[in-house]
């Protein structure tokens, strides 16, 4: 798979599993549709493709581990990385153009990817068993129960205005407008997006206040070669 002017090739007969990391680990979303969705799998070629901020051990192989479980087979794994996405944090923060050089080299590496599997030459980044050492020691121990489910820890405070956008764009439809203010459930999947959003920067979730918002309005300029 390689991505070029915002388009998605995809390389014929295999199947690409991509999400981002969370604390090492596949996102409970992802491990949920996997297995809500086993049969699948079963006899699928299959690359997992991770993306993280700095870190992740055997983030590729974390889902690997649960296609191969249901019959998946598992060519390659690829890592890359992203500029960070967590908008009430501090930690991985960078400027506009050093995530624009972490894009550009994300984008490198896919393409560099894909042609090594057009060729029969699969990466197998975070596949290993050490890589599964260092992604359950270095974090996935320790934050566990990060990532063990949905959460409900979304908070939205006073500046909230009600006007409902964080509702309509929350994938999972875990806020509910209720009496004209936003109801946070307990189906959160962490991806960031209200909190990324809100006008008010009025909602968080792992910190107490927004940092910086993220929006990925237009890719051209980051994509061009």
């Amino acid at each position: 798979m390689c991505t070029e002017k915002n388009k998605i090739f995809f390389v014929p007969v295999l199947t690409d599993a991509g999400y981002p990391t969370q604390f090492s680990n596949a996102p409970y979303m992802v491990r949920d549709f996997i297995q809500m969705h086993a049969s699948l799998w079963k006899g699928r070629k299959m690359i997992c493709v991770a993306t993280m901020g700095a870190f992740s051990g055997d983030g590729s192989g974390c889902a690997a581990r649960l296609l191969k479980k249901y019959g998946a087979v598992i060519l390659g794994g690829v890592h890359i990385k992203m500029p960070d996405s967590i908008c009430d944090s501090k930690m991985l923060k960078k400027s506009a153009e050093e995530n624009e050089k972490i894009i550009r080299k994300a984008d490198e590496k896919l393409k560099e990817a894909a042609e090594r599997i057009r060729q029969g030459d699969y990466p197998a980044e975070g596949l290993t068993i050490f890589a599964h050492i260092a992604g359950l020691f270095g974090q996935r121990l320790w934050f566990y129960k990060k990532t063990a489910g949905y959460t409900d820890q979304l908070k939205i405070n006073e500046d909230c205005t009600g006007c409902g956008m964080c509702a309509e764009i929350c994938p999972m439809k875990n806020i509910i407008m209720e009496k004209g203010k936003p109801n946070p459930r307990d189906q959160c999947t962490m991806c960031y997006r209200c909190i990324c959003n809100c006008p008010q920067k009025a909602i968080t979730l792992l910190g107490s206040k927004v940092i910086l918002q993220y929006k990925f309005e237009d890719s051209s300029n980051l994509t061009k070669m």
